[in-house]
């Protein structure tokens, strides 16, 4: 078994390009092993400022041979046939056939047989093609003729070594050897390597770390240390922390400082400046954990002053890029946010849904609606929606797009607002992911609410909804950030009236052309409306399960026709209490007995209907010299025939057991409700024991039938206990 090492050596690969073409490679180079038959150990892929490559172990050093016995037509076939055969076959003559005999006649067997190939030959052939189709998000091109290169920066050269034999080969002009270059300050130029492990060491003593995750962890390592020593904590970020990473071979944090003027700017617009343009990490005070006027800079290189002169340039560079920001934020804080918000009319959210102005109309009349429901005032969250995305027209949000809504608090403060005003400006876009924090506030939590509603309203509206697993205007996002905005603040929301309230005549009319009118009807709205439901009843499912209730719970609830967070009224709070509630309920013992009993209950009942047995026709008939149709009336009449102390126990309990349990589910009580039909464990074993359900007295089974029923519609008030696995 061999090792095989492959290394791509070109100019600077960006950053962001590098960890994608690690696995590119990988995959490229398996799937032309694979399809020559190779088999191997261990596959490393590796990458790096100035190289990409990978390391294979255990690589056998030829193919395996080929053996195949491929069947042809009769010997007594047409001669076009024997042709064709041979042709697919690859052979000459018939003679290169062997004959077998079977029941149905003679045939023609040809036996094929392929040599094993040099491993070497293998991968001479797959590297040019690997290199030309690689896919690069972005190349470019470079020289011209046969030696023209498209590859993402120019390539200098190409290492292949099999068992450290140099397999030859060519591409874009350059020819495969044993020969790299170490770090451009800290190599001693090139050199030649024999093996992997001679070629990992070579590089590091020539300045370069190879393995990204050992990079990675010497640039957080060290930027951490600098800041330590000077008494500081370094603000950790880790899409910055992979973006430097693929910028340096040789890690070398330096501690730098700039103009502790700039810190009257917003924390946000400093360290977004220093992680945004110049790569650099921001620092803190760990006691009073504000921004501080130090900054951590990764050198590529062991400067010989210590990073002295590294760190005065980028600290002018710095500056540079600060002086920027203060004329934005002066320049934005003149203009205000009433003014931006005058320029949202310019500002176009989407053609079919208007103008970003449009939008704030309807989020601020939706707020202000909703301003109730999560006890904030609405006034308040009126101010706040029609000034939400004022900032949008600012110059610093131009600048930044990730500042937007924060921005628009600093300037909301400045104008002197309320800060539950300027709160909600920044923290209505949350929550943007599964980690966000949900706004709590009120006023935030309406502008939230109403933002998110209005755009899934919108797109739904025009028929944008998602498929798939595409989600271009993140509509999924939006109702996973409603659904736990309300369940974190408790809110009680009837979310089909005020889906039907949000459609407001802008909307209702792109609806209408949507659908192929000029208006939507009413009635139209609310059908789209109940089908948006079932969207947020899906993004309900999916977040339960992330929260660890099983699906059969969830499956349980959903289903129900009388607490279906599907139809009219959706209260997502009350769904999601019953969810956790059941999910306690059937990790107990009690639980998982009552869930026996109804099996058992459930599955008699189904074999009788099946044979004809009408449930409805049975109940009328049994309560027909009543007055009323109801419970109470059917267990009356079923005790009537009861005659063993079993049977007359469970009517007793089931009677017992219903009325607590309606009660506490009207209050929510929901684990009383299953406290409740757990007492029904004991009596509902002992009738199964003790009492044959298809007696011979046609009206005494037709009253057990009929009790089976009421066991199951006791549990049926709570949960759809039939999709409960146990």
């Amino acid at each position: 078994m061999a090792q095989f090492l492959f290394e791509i050596f070109c100019e600077e690969i960006p950053a962001r390009m590098q960890e994608r073409a690690e696995g590119d490679l990988a995959r490229l180079m398996s799937d032309r092993l694979k399809e020559a038959g190779l088999k191997w150990d261990s596959l490393e892929a590796y990458s790096g400022p100035r190289r990409l490559g990978l390391v294979i172990e255990g690589l056998p050093l030829k193919t395996e041979d080929v053996r195949e016995e491929r069947k042809g037509p009769r010997t007594d076939a047409p001669e076009k046939a024997l042709e064709g055969f041979m042709r697919g076959a690859g052979i000459t003559s018939l003679d290169q056939c062997k004959v077998e005999e079977s029941k149905k006649g003679s045939f023609y067997i040809a036996v094929i047989e392929k040599p094993g190939r040099d491993t070497a030959e293998v991968i001479a052939e797959a590297i040019p093609d690997i290199l030309k189709s690689f896919p690069w998000p972005k190349s470019m091109k470079f020289g011209e003729g046969e030696t023209a290169q498209r590859w993402v920066r120019p390539l200098r050269s190409l290492i292949s070594l099999l068992d450290g034999e140099v397999i030859k080969t060519e591409v874009f002009g350059i020819t495969s050897g044993d020969i790299t270059d170490g770090h451009r300050i800290h190599g001693s130029g090139p050199f030649s390597v024999k093996d992997f492990a001679d070629y990992e060491a070579k590089l590091r003593k020539n300045g370069v770390i190879l393995r990204r995750d050992e990079r990675k962890q010497l640039v957080l390592d060290g930027a951490r240390r600098v800041c330590a020593e000077a008494g500081l904590e370094l603000i950790e970020d880790q899409g910055l922390l992979e973006e430097v990473t693929g910028l340096v071979e040789h890690p070398a944090p330096i501690l730098g400082d700039m103009d502790p003027d700039f810190l009257d700017l917003p924390p946000e617009v400093i360290a977004l400046t220093m992680k945004t343009h110049q790569k650099y990490f921001a620092v803190r005070d760990p006691k009073t954990q504000q921004l501080t006027s130090k900054f951590v800079v990764l050198a590529n290189q062991d400067a010989p002053d210590g990073g002295k002169a590294i760190a005065a340039g980028n600290a002018r560079v710095l500056s540079a890029r600060l002086s920027d920001a203060r004329h934005f934020w002066d320049l934005d804080r003149k203009t205000g946010l009433e003014a931006m918000a005058s320029e949202l009319s310019k500002v176009t959210f989407h053609e079919k849904l208007g103008t970003v102005a449009d939008k704030v109309e309807r989020v601020a009349k939706l707020a202000r609606e909703l301003a109730p429901v999560v006890d904030a005032d609405a006034d308040m969250a009126e101010k706040a929606a029609r000034l939400a995305k004022a900032d949008l027209v600012s110059q610093m949000v131009y600048e930044f797009p990730e500042l937007q809504g924060a921005m628009g608090r600093y300037y909301a403060l400045d104008a002197g607002l309320d800060p539950q005003i300027a709160d909600a400006i920044k923290d209505h876009y949350k929550p943007q992911g599964p980690s966000d924090d949900v706004p709590t506030a009120p006023v935030s939590a309406a502008v939230a609410l109403a933002d998110k509603l209005d755009t899934l309203v919108g797109f739904w509206a025009i028929d944008e909804k998602p498929t798939g697993s595409k989600d271009p205007f993140a509509l999924r996002r939006a109702a996973l950030g409603v659904i736990r905005i309300l369940l974190d603040g408790g809110f009680r929301l009837d979310l089909h009236q005020t889906l039907v309230r949000s459609v407001v005549d802008e909307v209702k009319v792109q609806a209408g052309k949507a659908w192929g009118g000029g208006n939507a009807s009413d009635e139209a709205i609310a059908a789209m409306c109940v089908v948006l439901e079932g969207f947020f009843g899906e993004r309900l499912k999916v977040h339960l399960k992330d929260e660890g209730v099983k699906h059969d719970v969830i499956d349980a609830l959903f289903e129900q026709k009388s607490d279906s967070v599907m139809i009219d009224p959706v209260d997502l709070v009350r769904v999601t209490k019953k969810a956790r509630a059941l999910q306690a309920f059937m990790n107990t013992e009690d639980g998982q007995a009552l869930l026996q009993g109804y099996r058992r209950a459930a599955n008699i009942l189904a074999a009788e209907e099946k044979k004809g047995f009408d449930l409805a026709s049975a109940r009328a008939e049994a309560v027909s010299g009543s007055d009323k149709d109801t419970d109470a009336a059917l267990m009356i009449a079923i005790a009537k025939t009861a005659d063993a102390a079993e049977e007359r126990t469970l009517i007793a309990a089931i009677e017992g057991a219903d009325e607590v349990a309606s009660v506490a589910l009207s209050k929510e009580d929901f684990e009383g409700a299953m406290s409740a039909l757990s007492q029904l464990r004991e009596p509902v074993d002992a009738f199964f024991e003790a009492v044959v359900v298809n007696a011979e007295d046609s009206m005494v089974r037709r009253n057990r039938l009929l009790l089976l029923s009421r066991i199951r519609a006791a549990a049926d008030q709570v949960a759809d206990f039939s999709r409960l696995e146990g």
